[in-house]
């Protein structure tokens, strides 16, 4: 029960006991797991860190705990630009072995220390530099994969005419690859037209490629799991200066990121005014960051590889900036450049740090909507939530026209899920009436499937659904992840007095988890021996 109880909550808002936990010693044993499942029946829920706030990281089956492989692998080939690893391996240290041959793989997710590559893949991740570097399928030139019938299958870029030999591959390849070209037209009309977009199977950019890894790729581990990598990796730009750009009217928020968009920022985030009054409420506000009449903070950085195009790029976005904006603090160096990204860091340990019953709960917090339409939907989320009476936070990259919001309901009032609910309704039919889409980059998980038909509509929810009967035909892998289950997105929460009891000593660990960013703890250290007095 104890080990279950550990593993019975990821970052996001569920817990949902699982019948049991498994952490595979190797590829080898991960690949028995699968044919054990296969023979019995028995659903698989794989997990990274447990980083991923949508869901797909719990579940009421077998939790495969994927970070205590043996077989790491980290190779950095610095000629070709290639790196080889393991999907236990965090972006962190990737990064920093890459970094000392001057390169590193550009998707920066904010979760980049704890954050593994094989998680990252199976949620297609991003983060604040995607403006300029995508997201990450741009970066994966291969990938092995474990099929639900228990066989691993090399993906490769480049080589979609070779003969597939994998079971998995052959019904794909046989019945539903022709199926989604014959589609293609609905497909171009439904997709959203954002920059960024990991809602449903990316149909897309199979049409695009006819490469099977991009459906892989942020297939949230319901098509197989992946085990290895090749990523391609890109070289650190050696200077780095940035911009702070303080807006009086969210009119104007559009107009301002596509003007920045044209000095090719590696990143353009954004802090709404909910943000600002969060931050400037707390005694970091002493530091000098108070933005009194601003309705939103663009934050850029600018990346060049020499100093005077470095300066060029900052003075062309000053200009092309200050005549709408109320304020503009510019940085020439990267040291100078951190002081103005320090209110973006300030956040997370003050919204991780309230009380109990004023919980952050990540329910409408991955919308990704046209960029000239960020304005509305921030107006648009900002009703929602005040006819309500539910306070949020708002932020995100608003080089994509993608926002996070937190939801601080006030778990102690009675109805407070019900409202939510609610809330999630009106705010996602409003971004598909702004032709955006509910998961910009931190995919579906359970939270969001129930979505997709609004989204996509019936005939394309049917393609998805062939798409996971051939991988996956007897439907073991992630269930209820991507296609919806039977149970309505805001239950089996973490929160409230419908929360499964767990024992108290390993509920106060996992919220420590949460508070303090730890997901790099391996989960079934929680479940040893229990607190004295417990």
């Amino acid at each position: 029960m104890r080990a279950r109880a550990a593993y019975a909550e990821g970052a996001g808002i569920y817990r949902i006991l699982p019948s049991a936990v498994c952490l595979p010693a190797d590829a080898s044993d991960l690949q028995r797991l699968i044919r054990w499942a296969a023979q019995h029946l028995i659903p698989l829920i794989p997990r990274g860190a447990g980083s991923a706030m949508g869901g797909g990281n719990v579940g009421e089956g077998v939790i495969v705990d994927l970070t205590q492989m043996s077989d790491r692998r980290l190779e950095i080939d610095a000629r070709s630009r290639r790196a080889w690893t393991t999907a236990g391996v965090t972006l962190a240290d990737l990064n920093a072995a890459a970094g000392h041959e001057q390169l590193r793989l550009p998707p920066d997710p904010s979760s980049a220390r704890w954050a593994t590559l094989g998680g990252m893949v199976a949620t297609n991740a991003a983060g604040a530099r995607s403006v300029r570097y995508g997201s990450v399928r741009r970066w994966v030139e291969g990938l092995t994969l474990l099929t639900a019938d228990g066989e691993m299958v090399r993906l490769r870029r480049g080589r979609p005419h070779k003969p597939p030999s994998a079971t998995a591959l052959c019904r794909f390849v046989a019945d539903v690859a022709p199926a989604i070209h014959e589609g293609s037209l609905l497909i171009q009309s439904r997709f959203p037209r954002t920059r960024k977009n990991s809602a449903g199977y990316a149909l897309d950019a199979f049409i695009a490629s006819n490469d099977p890894i991009d459906l892989v790729i942020g297939g949230e581990g319901t098509l197989g799991i992946v085990t290895d990598i090749e990523w391609r990796l890109d070289p650190i730009p050696l200077y780095r200066a940035g911009l702070r750009v303080a807006l009086r009217s969210l009119g104007l928020l559009g107009e301002v990121v596509l003007a920045l968009l044209s000095c090719r920022p590696s990143a353009l985030e954004l802090l709404d005014r909910t943000f600002l009054d969060l931050v400037t409420g707390d005694t970091i506000a002493g530091a000098g960051l108070r933005f009194p009449g601003t309705e939103a903070v663009l934050l850029v950085e600018l990346e060049r590889d020499n100093p005077a195009s470095l300066r060029e790029a900052v003075e062309e976005a000053t200009a092309r900036s200050r005549p709408l904006a109320h304020s503009v603090d510019t940085a020439y160096t990267a040291a100078a450049a951190e002081q103005l990204w320090e209110i973006r860091h300030a956040a997370s340990p003050i919204i991780a740090g309230l009380p109990e019953q004023r919980r952050s709960l990540q329910v409408i917090e991955d919308a990704c909507v046209p960029v000239e339409r960020m304005g509305d939907y921030i107006r648009l989320v900002r009703k929602a939530a005040s006819s309500r009476d539910v306070a949020i936070v708002m932020f995100g990259h608003a080089g994509d026209g993608h926002i996070h919001v937190n939801l601080l309901p006030d778990v102690g009032r009675p109805g407070w899920e019900a409202s939510i609910a609610d809330l999630m309704d009106e705010v996602t039919d409003g971004v598909i009436e702004l032709a955006g889409t509910p998961s910009g980059e931190h995919g579906d998980g359970r939270l969001r499937a129930h979505a997709l038909e609004r989204v996509y509509g019936p005939d394309i929810m049917a393609l998805f659904r062939r798409v996971k009967a051939s991988f996956d035909p007897m439907g073991l892998l992630n269930p209820g992840v991507i296609l919806p289950g039977s149970n309505p997105p805001i239950s089996q929460l973490k929160v409230g007095a419908g929360a499964a009891d767990i024992p108290p000593d390993i509920q106060r660990s996992l919220r420590m988890i949460e508070v303090r960013a730890d997901y790099g703890r391996c989960r079934l250290e929680l479940a040893g021996e229990p607190e004295a007095g417990i």
